[in-house]
C-alpha cells in the first residue's frame, strides 16, 4: 500500500494550493478567504454536499461511495488558521500580510484533505460516507468545539474521526501514533496579589507583593514534585511576572499569568485544587489578598485504542515496517481535536515533516514532500475503513 500514484501526480496542483494559503494567512475565526478557497476547491472536485459557516468560518464536505453513502460515515479534519507571527522564511511564497504566517503547518494540513477530497470525489472506491471537515480556530479559539457546537457530528451522522498533524524532525515518510493521552490539556491561570505599597526603604511598613509573588512562584513548583505521582504528568508553568514601575517604589499589585498542562483528567483536578489551596494560603500567610483565576482550555487529546491499531495499520502500509512509531511519548502541547476525541472514537497521528524549523517559530515552513504521503494516508484509511462490495 505505498503512495498512491495519482496523488503523486497531484502533488504539483496541491503544493499550488497550499503556497496560496500559505501567501494568505488568517488567524482564528478570520479564515474567510480560505473557507471560501477551500469551498469553491471542494465544489469543482464534485464532492456531494457542502456546507460553510459551521463552527463561524468552517467547511464540511460529504463525499458518498459507490453505494450511494449508504453505511458507515468517516469523519477526517483539517485546521486551517494561521498564527500571529511574522514570517522569516525568505520564501517566495512567504506571507503577504504582516505579523501573520503559517507557522504550524496548517496549510500544508488543509492542502493534503484538499488533495484526498479530489481523489476520493474521482475515484468512490469505497461505500460509506466521508466527511471531510476545514475547522478553523485551532490556535487558541477551539474551533473544533465551535464547529460541534454548530452540529458537526449531529448533522452528519460520523461514527468515527481522524486527524493528522505534521511533525518537524521526523523523517517524511514515516508516522507516529500511540494509544491514550498523545498531547496535554491545556489550561491558563491568572493570579492578581494585592497588597500594601509603599517606599521600598521603609519595606516593613508594607505588604510586598513581589516577595509574595516569588514565594508563589516557587510553592506551586511543589505541585508536580509533592503532589503528583511522580508516573503522571503535570507541567505547571509562570510565564508571566508583573508589577512596579519604579527602583524606589513597593508596588500595591503584582500578577502572574502562566499555563498548566496535565495528560489525565484526575491530574487536572488535583493542580487546580492544589493551586487553590497553595494561593490562598500564602496570600493569607503574608497578609495579602491572592486571587485564583483558573481558565480550563483544551482537554487531553486521547486515542481510542481500536482506532489507534487501525490508523497505525494504514501509515504502516503507506510507510513501510519500522517506519510508524507506536508509542511515541505523549506530548504537553494541547490540541482542539480532543474534543472531537471526545465525542466519538478516533485517533490523531503525526507525519514527519524533515528537518525543518520547529512547530511555532518564524522560520518554520510546511515539507510539500509530505503532500503525497499524507493525502495516501487519508485515501487509504478510507478506502480500508469503508470498503467497496466486490
Amino acid at each position: 500500500m505505498p503512495i498512491v500514484n495519482r496523488l503523486a501526480d497531484l502533488a504539483d496542483e496541491i503544493t499550488a494550493w497550499r503556497r496560496d494559503i500559505h501567501e494568505n494567512p488568517e488567524i482564528l475565526y478570520e479564515t474567510v478567504r480560505t473557507a471560501e478557497k477551500v469551498s469553491e476547491l471542494l465544489q469543482s472536485f464534485g464532492v456531494d454536499e457542502i456546507a460553510t459557516g459551521v463552527g463561524k468560518t468552517g467547511v464540511v464536505g460529504v463525499i458518498k461511495g459507490r453505494n450511494g453513502g449508504a453505511g458507515k460515515t468517516i469523519g477526517l479534519r483539517a485546521d486551517m488558521d494561521a498564527l500571529p507571527i511574522e514570517e522569516i522564511t525568505g520564501k517566495d511564497y512567504a506571507s503577504k500580510i504582516p505579523g501573520k504566517m503559517h507557522a504550524c503547518g496548517h496549510d500544508g494540513h488543509t492542502a493534503m484533505l484538499l488533495g484526498a477530497a479530489k481523489y476520493l470525489a474521482e475515484t468512490r472506491n469505497f461505500d460509506g460516507t466521508v466527511v471531510v471537515i476545514f475547522q478553523p480556530a485551532e490556535e487558541g479559539g477551539a474551533g473544533a468545539k465551535a464547529m460541534i457546537d454548530d452540529g458537526l457530528l449531529t448533522r452528519w451522522p460520523i461514527e468515527e474521526v481522524y486527524g493528522m498533524h505534521n511533525f518537524p524532525g521526523m523523517p517524511v515518510g514515516e508516522f507516529a501514533i500511540r494509544k491514550g493521552p498523545i498531547m496535554a490539556a491545556t489550561d491558563e491561570f491568572r493570579i492578581t496579589i494585592t497588597g500594601r505599597g509603599g517606599h521600598a526603604a521603609k519595606p516593613h511598613e508594607t505588604i510586598d507583593p513581589i516577595v509574595i509573588g516569588s514565594q508563589l512562584v516557587s510553592a506551586l513548583q511543589t505541585i508536580a514534585s509533592r503532589n503528583a505521582n511522580p508516573l503522571d504528568s503535570v507541567v505547571v508553568s509562570v510565564t508571566v511576572f508583573q508589577g512596579g514601575n519604579a527602583f524606589n517604589v513597593i508596588p500595591q499589585e503584582v500578577l502572574l499569568r502562566g499555563t498548566v498542562r496535565t495528560l489525565s483528567p484526575e491530574m487536572r483536578d488535583l493542580a487546580q485544587a492544589r493551586m487553590e489551596s497553595i494561593v490562598s494560603s500564602v496570600g493569607d500567610a503574608f497578609g495579602a489578598k491572592a486571587v485564583l483565576q483558573f481558565t480550563r482550555g483544551y482537554p487531553v487529546t486521547a486515542n481510542h485504542d481500536e482506532q489507534t491499531d487501525f490508523a497505525a495499520a494504514v501509515a504502516e502500509g503507506i510507510a513501510g515496517v519500522g517506519k510508524v512509531n507506536r508509542e511515541i511519548e505523549p506530548m504537553m502541547g494541547g490540541e482542539d481535536f480532543s474534543y472531537m476525541l471526545e465525542e466519538r472514537p478516533g485517533a490523531f497521528i503525526f507525519a514527519g515533516n524533515g528537518d525543518s524549523a520547529g512547530l511555532h517559530h518564524p522560520a518554520y515552513d510546511f515539507n510539500d514532500d509530505l503532500i503525497p504521503v499524507g493525502c495516501s494516508y487519508w485515501v487509504k484509511l478510507v478506502e480500508t475503513a469503508l470498503p467497496a462490495a466486490a
